[in-house]
């Protein structure tokens, strides 16, 4: 895109409108002016890579760097996109746009090989007793269909662990400390019908010394011999959870209970630690 030849940096008056979402008004120049409306200006941006748009219109002129900041421009982002508030937040309490569309739009799985296609890779086994971890075909059909491989403990305690550095994943202090999105947590397990098993899941967050500041620990999940092998899935949502929080370690395993030779414990597939914009503010 060309920039009009009579742009300056502070050649107009600009006014930002931060905290709603009424469209930002920029005064007009004479007639015969070559620069671009206001609407039009908007339009463009809303086009344009968010990445861009954030580090490069800025730099331009105030005018632009206003408009770039508006609620405006990134609450129709937001709505031409698809990203749309929670249940338990409506769109007028939504405080910040431009945070919620780059959180709503980089909100991804931050573990690693959860669906034990690649083996045991990037997981840190804490416990690997009685014949230790495997991987092998789910047994009955998981509610994700792409999901078809498990994590397969055994007689003795098999505990494996990820540890997460918010930071590496794109999240800095900034976005962590004032911003505090969610940090939401899922995790899917099985008995087998013929054994007694548990299960059991830690999750931490951490501070940059790795000191625990907040857990969620849940007690042991026990099945009984003659169980329905039905896939659970575990949730926990952390929220408002103060600041210094820098990486996430999530820890989960578990064993069978008659102690029988070979691969009859829980099973563990499709893990998930993702961050998203904050849902009930």
């Amino acid at each position: 895109m060309s920039l009009p030849k009579d742009w300056k940096s502070g050649s107009q008056k600009s006014k930002l409108r931060e905290n709603n979402s009424e469209p930002i008004s920029f005064k007009r120049k004479s007639a015969g002016d070559t620069t671009l409306p206001p609407e039009l200006l908007q339009e463009i941006f809303v086009n344009l890579p968010a990445h861009q748009v954030v580090r490069v219109c800025p730099l331009v002129c105030r005018e632009w760097r206003a408009l770039v900041n508006s609620e405006c421009l990134w609450k129709e982002r937001c709505r031409r996109e698809g990203y749309k508030p929670g249940d338990e937040a409506g769109q007028d309490v939504v405080k910040g746009w431009k945070m919620f569309y780059f959180l709503s739009k980089d909100k991804r799985n931050l573990l690693k090989n959860t669906k034990a296609e690649e083996g045991l890779k990037y997981w840190n086994i804490l416990s690997n007793k009685g014949d230790g971890w495997v991987t092998e075909e789910v047994r009955s059909p998981h509610p994700n269909e792409g999901t078809t491989q498990t994590f397969v403990s055994s007689y003795g305690p098999c505990i494996k662990s990820q540890l997460i550095d918010l930071r590496k994943e794109g999240y800095n202090h900034h976005i962590m400390d004032k911003f505090q999105p969610d940090i939401r947590i899922s995790d899917w397990y099985a008995p087998r019908e013929d054994c007694a098993c548990e299960y059991e899941i830690r999750v931490e967050l951490l501070d940059k010394k790795k000191d625990a500041l907040q857990a969620f620990s849940p007690k042991k999940v026990s099945f009984e011999q003659w169980s329905d092998e039905k896939w659970n899935k575990m949730t926990h949502v952390f929220r408002k959870y103060g600041q210094g929080v820098r990486y996430v370690k999530f820890v989960h395993g578990g064993n069978d209970r008659q102690y029988w030779k070979g691969w009859y414990g829980i099973r563990v597939t499709d893990s998930c630690v993702e961050i998203g914009p904050p849902e009930d503010r």
